[in-house]
């Protein structure tokens, strides 16, 4: 069975957010997501849209998480407490937001996203040219880096795919340098653009 069709199962064949029937398709949830049936979800393009640009957000349609934040499944209580938290300055949102619950794993890959912190706390990665750096994103390393507690050299021109952000640190992201999980810092990377 492929993946949207354990979507569509799941859900009913409709917006796990909304409950539109309406130009449904699968959403995987960033950063690093866990891909399939756990990491994804099944939702309409007006759902999709507003949690991709934050600018189109209308904050009616999202009085729907009243009732999906209570979901059972975990790629859809994680994006209802994201959008809750960026909209959280409305009133109700807080209000909904502080009967959730969701356990610390979930809780911190919903922190992920940075929702939840205002603008001015929010901080911001840069690559050695100065593109901001988004989690998910792959860079390209710019120089030889020796990987702290081992004798491996990530090389020169290594691509580093669907890195995660350091949310206390601008010069630290995470990616996966061969097996190894490595902090890399920020000065040694170069965003990559879709194409590369």
């Amino acid at each position: 069975m492929s993946l949207q069709q354990e979507l569509e199962d799941r859900s009913g064949n409709q917006c796990e957010l909304c409950a539109s029937k309406d130009n449904l398709s699968i959403y995987e949830v960033p950063p690093v997501s866990i891909g399939g049936v756990d990491g994804s979800l099944l939702a309409c393009s007006i759902c999709i849209e507003q949690i991709e640009d934050a600018e189109k957000t209308d904050t009616n349609h999202w009085r729907c998480l009243n009732d999906s934040m209570w979901s059972e499944f975990r790629a859809v209580k994680i994006v209802a407490w994201r959008m809750l938290s960026r909209l959280r300055k409305e009133g109700w949102p807080q209000d909904l937001l502080d009967m959730m619950y969701l356990e610390d794993d979930d809780l911190r890959y919903a922190k992920e996203s940075g929702d939840h912190l205002d603008e001015s706390e929010k901080i911001i990665h840069r690559d050695a040219n100065g593109a901001i750096l988004q989690a998910g994103d792959s860079v390209v390393l710019i120089k030889d880096l020796k990987v702290k507690g081992s004798s491996m050299v990530a090389k020169q021109g290594t691509a580093v795919r669907r890195i995660s952000l350091d949310h206390e640190n601008a010069k630290y992201i995470e990616g996966k340098v061969g097996p190894t999980q490595i902090v890399i810092i920020t000065d040694y990377v170069k965003k990559m653009s879709e194409k590369e």
